[in-house]
């Protein structure tokens, strides 16, 4: 496939169900391939952790699967407005000492060509319930 049809396929196809198959892929690359070469992550929240590139996205993957190795990524609702989506997610994995692990929030993503080339990212760790004792 040359690289023009390989753009054209991508551009249509939904990048967020995109994202969603490449994350439980468990494939670190296949995640990285879903952002730009340009990409830039802000997080608003904690600005010290935002980046730009999607060989950071490998990285990060690559750590994430190292530690919950079994993380399954859901989409819970959407919406889109051109080139803009804005998401909410849930992950959930088991971490190393067992306890499952739950990440989940809104994150806003841009689009161009196919791939996501911006994102505000809000995800963070959800406690778990505790318990009631009825």
């Amino acid at each position: 496939m040359t690289d023009d049809m390989e753009m054209s396929t991508m551009s249509r196809q939904d990048p967020v169900e995109r994202l969603r198959g490449a994350i439980n892929s468990h494939d670190p690359q296949r995640v990285a391939d879903c952002f730009t070469p340009d990409y830039v992550a802000e997080v608003p929240h904690r600005p010290a952790e935002g980046f730009t590139g999607n060989e950071h996205v490998l990285a990060n993957w690559t750590a994430i699967y190292g530690r919950l190795p079994d993380i399954r990524a859901q989409l819970l609702r959407r919406a889109t407005a051109g080139p803009e989506f804005w998401t909410e997610w849930e992950m959930v994995g088991t971490g190393p000492d067992g306890a499952t692990v739950v990440l989940g929030g809104p994150a806003i993503v841009w689009i161009r060509d196919g791939r996501i080339a911006r994102s505000r990212f809000y995800l963070g760790p959800v406690p778990a319930p505790v318990p009631t004792g009825d």
